[in-house]
């Protein structure tokens, strides 16, 4: 877009800029999604490319510029439970905007929250495995989300990031997830302030101007896109397996996400209301831009290698890189250089159907084969892997961009 940016619309007036970005934006990457199928059911229709985060962004873009953060850090590792006061001391400012961040939107209904513990419940060994390898993996060939993960501070210790984003999963798995004594909401606005963080450091970063086709990271849209490789990835992989979910619980499940949307500071307006409006948003900002980057591919490796740390021989590289070319295609898995498997590729596409119906009860368990004892020990060892908690996280502000 050359001189187009998030500075210049500023500079041309607020709305108006991102009125003249939409009016320009080319016919492949124009945005057409309705907001009518949205959760407000109404909105400008303006394309989230353009459009960031007006409260957070200019509120840690000063904390970082006073020097507030290493102080601010230290007060909020004491901030872990979503009822908890904020701690005292904290800058005006940014307390004002964590009371209104931290409120649940008129919309959410606990009664589907209720109903999504319980899916969560019957189906926590699957979301472990699809969080981890459908999502996270998926997470790599999505061009500007492996950028920005791989030059931002988070970058330099992936081990220590894949934590920090492991624990928005299995918090919104907890069964108190929104609760007052639940975590996700003190997650949703801690990521909410290091996204606010990024968007301020990166374009400072001497690397980004070489690989960013976008002056300003985790715009609404970027958001999305990674939001269609989380829920939305997993649903439709669920429903490929044959695994039956009741209309209610599927939906309670949807509910779960949508309020993360919110909480991560998502307007309204692009969130969708169901599942048909989110595969139709997924088609049109998620499948299009899934391309390799040389950041992606090193970032995939990275996820890749973890899995020894649990169980070097279930968990190993190359059978996680099988179940990630089974979940994902040899389309990816080509882009990610994931060499085939001579055993695993075929027994997975051969057998892993039939055991998820036997695991269901669709199907009477025959004689019990080797292969399903070894998929049943993979999926509690990937949920370990994926979604363990096994040491306390802190989300904090990031400072720097990730060192050269």
């Amino acid at each position: 877009m050359g001189g187009l940016s998030r500075r210049n619309m500023l500079k041309a007036g607020g709305a108006l800029g991102a009125l003249g970005a939409l009016s320009i934006a080319t016919p492949a990457h124009a945005w057409t999604w309705s907001p009518t199928g949205s959760v407000a059911g109404a909105g400008a229709g303006l394309d989230p490319r353009w459009v960031w985060d007006e409260e957070a962004d200019p509120l840690v873009a000063a904390l970082l510029d006073r020097g507030d953060v290493p102080r601010v850090n230290e007060l909020l590792r004491t901030w872990t439970k979503n009822g908890q006061p904020l701690p005292a001391g904290l800058p005006e400012d940014l307390r004002a905007f964590m009371e209104r961040a931290r409120q649940l939107p008129a919309w959410a209904d606990q009664g589907k929250l209720s109903l999504a513990v319980e899916f969560n419940k019957k189906r926590g060994l699957y979301l472990g495995l699809l969080y981890g390898l459908a999502s996270g993996m998926m997470s790599t060939v999505i061009p500007k989300e492996a950028r920005a993960v791989y030059y931002s501070q988070g970058g330099a210790d992936m081990k220590d990031r894949i934590s920090k984003t492991a624990k928005l999963g299995y918090d919104i798995m907890s069964q108190n997830a929104y609760r007052p004594d639940g975590e996700m909401i003190v997650t949703c606005v801690k990521t909410r302030l290091v996204h606010a963080a990024v968007r301020h450091l990166l374009p400072q970063s001497p690397h980004w101007p070489d690989v960013a086709d976008e002056d300003i990271p985790i715009s609404q849209r970027d958001m999305m896109v990674t939001w269609h490789s989380l829920p939305t990835t997993v649903m439709q992989k669920l429903v490929a397996w044959k695994v039956p979910i009741p209309a209610g619980e599927s939906e309670a499940f949807l509910h779960s996400w949508q309020l993360c949307a919110h909480m991560l500071g998502i307007k309204d307006e692009y969130i969708p209301a169901s599942w048909a409006e989110a595969n139709s948003q997924a088609e049109q900002v998620l499948t299009p831009v899934l391309a390799p980057t040389p950041e992606g591919v090193k970032l995939a490796d990275i996820l890749l290698g973890l899995g020894s740390s649990v169980d070097a021989g279930i968990l190993s590289k190359p059978i996680l890189g099988a179940f990630t070319r089974f979940m994902l295609g040899d389309e990816i898995a080509g882009w990610l250089k994931i060499p085939r498997e001579p055993v695993w590729d075929p027994l997975l596409r051969l057998s892993w159907k039939p055991f998820i119906a036997v695991r269901e009860g669709l199907l009477p368990f025959p004689l019990a084969p080797e292969a399903y004892w070894l998929f049943d020990e993979f999926l509690r060892k990937a949920t370990l892997l994926f979604l363990s908690e096994a040491r306390p996280i802190s989300i904090e502000i990031p400072q720097t961009n990730r060192p050269s």
